[in-house]
């Protein structure tokens, strides 16, 4: 199967974007198939340097890499590649031309002469009238011999289909099933504008048939100009591909997610440090159902599991919370080796020292099983590089019943029982044991809670013996009685 992604250079990738490109690829490479970029640049006015760039980088990030088309080569340079090049639609003007002129010539489509100010116009008496926006086909009778010679009085114009009112169009769209379009509801809609450039309806049907495109899958924003395109398909004697229009995504209150419900920017996503697994295996339940309780899925699961027939009709919610939840569950689910590769880079840059840390491993997992992002990590990790100050606010605890009175004769207590500790004992379990046969006259809770914040100056850490273990007897000591002697 032949799917693609056609993004328009005029701005991020949208993250709905993100979801139809995984989708495509999705089905591309379940088909062994192939997935292709091209891109729709027809809107000069628009046009943003450097957005090309931008989605391929969003693309490479989440793992979806095309076959074909617009894509980075090796130095990172943007080419085209593939059988059907060019896949700039700027580029194949003289293809959309000819196929238009093809059209008038069948008695498909006509030439249109109207300005922007009778048109404009026309929509005013329409809205005034409470009647569908639609153009009234005012140019739809002009003669040949009149068309002939407005054009050679370089008379701007446009070309547009001509809908035949009478005919109903009827199409099995994957996801919805039959759609009907009466066609006194269509438009005549303009598939070449008066600079030469098709709309999206002319250079989408040329270049899917010519590309020999199997599947397109768009939002269901586009459902509407499903019956224009099967038209198309139709007077040019071709066939149409298989349509599948996804249900769109919504913010929490149900209303089409845009910006003032938060990033829909992929690359802002990226910078926020999501990670790219997590971000294809929540966009893959955006209106899919695989059927199961399952809910963490790796890109190999989603190409073997994935299929159109369980994506639903109805709009899919964004929602952020189960967002982050899978951010973590996808954190946990990184060896410990690998979340300490991930992490290092950042921690070094702000702790030098962490660059040749040979127990950094084990101070990454501590607090693999806390973090969210990767860019938490230094500050998370800073008292193992940085002496932490504890206050005698911190040290004692209204919960744990621990007065600043008691905190002197507690730290004693703590010195006696870990000096005690030989080396050989110290780990988690050691360590442990050694305090619980040790309580004497205090609660576990109220020698451990004075422990970890002042080995980590912090109200939230890693358990205590968890974080004694890794800085070892003789630091654990040395933090020990800095604590204790804040509190004299």
């Amino acid at each position: 199967m032949r799917t693609r992604l056609p993004p328009s250079p005029t701005g991020f990738l949208h993250i709905g974007n993100l979801r139809t490109a995984l989708f495509d690829f999705l089905l591309a490479k379940q088909t062994k198939g192939i997935f292709y970029v091209r891109v729709e640049d027809t809107d000069r006015e628009r046009f943003v340097p450097g957005a090309i760039e931008s989605m391929l980088r969003s693309l490479q990030w989440a793992g979806i890499s095309p076959d074909e088309g617009v894509m980075f080569d090796a130095n990172g340079e943007v080419i085209q590649k593939g059988p059907h090049a060019p896949y700039f639609q700027s580029e194949r003007l003289d293809l959309y031309k000819k196929y238009a002129e093809e059209l008038v010539e069948k008695g498909h489509a006509y030439h249109c002469f109207c300005t922007p100010e009778r048109l404009t116009e026309m929509r005013k008496q329409q809205e005034a009238l409470k009647k569908a926006p639609m153009y009234d086909r005012h140019c739809v009778h002009l003669s040949k011999e009149d068309v002939a010679a407005k054009i050679t009085a370089g008379e701007r114009h446009v070309v547009r289909m001509k809908v035949p009112h009478e005919r109903t169009v009827t199409f099995n769209d994957d996801i919805r099933g039959e759609v009907r379009f009466q066609g006194h509801t269509i438009d005549d809609q303009v598939l070449l504008k008066g600079d030469g450039f098709p709309t999206y309806h002319l250079a989408h049907v040329v270049d899917d048939h010519l590309m020999e495109t199997d599947l397109v899958i768009r939002g269901e924003e586009w459902l509407s100009s499903l019956p224009k395109h099967i038209l198309l398909f139709e007077w040019l004697g071709w066939a149409p591909p298989k349509y599948a229009h996804v249900p769109l995504l919504l913010s929490k209150d149900r209303k089409k997610l845009s910006k003032r419900d938060g990033d829909v920017a992929v690359e802002e996503y990226i910078q926020k440090g999501y990670l790219p697994e997590v971000m294809v295996n929540f966009l893959a339940l955006l209106g899919w159902n695989p059927g199961t309780t399952q809910e963490i899925f790796t890109m190999d699961e989603l190409i073997e599991q994935f299929s159109l027939d369980r994506v639903q009709k109805a709009g899919a919610i964004f929602d952020l919370e189960k967002l982050n939840w899978l951010q973590g569950q996808w954190m946990r689910k990184i060896s410990p080796t690998e979340f300490a590769a991930r992490i290092l880079p950042l921690v070094a840059e702000k702790f030098s020292a962490a660059a040749t840390d040979k127990d950094f491993v084990r101070k990454a997992a501590l607090i693999q099983e806390r973090i969210t992002f990767f860019n938490e990590a230094p500050e998370m990790l800073t008292w193992f590089y940085k002496e932490p100050h504890a206050s005698v606010e911190l040290l004692a605890s209204e919960k744990q019943k621990i007065t600043k009175e008691q905190l002197p004769e507690i730290f004693q207590a703590l010195e006696n029982i870990l000096s005690d500790v030989p080396e050989k004992n110290w780990t988690v379990e050691g360590l442990k044991t050694a305090v619980q046969s040790n309580l004497g006259n205090f609660k576990q809770g109220q020698l451990l809670w004075p422990l970890r914040a002042a080995l980590t100056g912090l109200p939230y850490s890693p358990g205590a013996f968890e974080v004694a273990e890794v800085l070892g007897k003789e630091k654990t000591l040395e933090r020990l009685k800095k604590a204790e002697s804040i509190t004299q």
